[in-house]
């Protein structure tokens, strides 16, 4: 079992109900290994599930996820690449709504339902310098 693991980030823009992160997908992480022989790739479910960590530290959910909505991988994330996850915030439908992409490169993409609204939000209650856990 492998334990799941956050990517470095690079560079984060921060906005009230939207943040983009640069991310650094590293040749070495665990998630590449026999996946697959031929060429290794960042498995889909590696990337719903930094999407879901990283969404709730930023806006203040809980990791009940209550629903995958409109969910589309249109290419491969290969190891050594950095990658841009936008996340948007709906909060009144308590919804994130997210996308892989690298300029016109689009890897990614979906929205998350939650069981419920965000108990807090990171960029209200401390502008996102600190990491909390979901």
């Amino acid at each position: 079992m492998i334990k799941s693991s956050l990517p470095p980030i690079l560079h984060s823009d921060i906005g009230i109900d939207n943040i983009e992160l640069r991310l650094l997908v590293a040749a070495d992480l665990e998630y590449f290994n026999g996946h697959f022989p031929e060429q290794a790739v960042l498995p889909g479910v590696t990337q719903l599930d930094w999407a879901v960590r990283l969404g709730c530290q930023h806006f203040g959910y809980s990791e009940a996820v209550a629903n995958l909505e409109v969910l589309k991988f249109q290419q491969l994330i290969l190891p050594g690449q950095e990658v841009t996850l936008s996340i948007s915030n709906n909060a009144a439908k308590a919804k994130l709504t997210f996308a892989y992409n690298d300029g016109e490169n689009r890897y990614a993409s979906g929205r998350i339902a939650f069981d419920s609204t965000p108990v807090n939000s990171k960029s209200a209650t401390n502008n996102g310098d600190e990491a909390s856990p979901c």
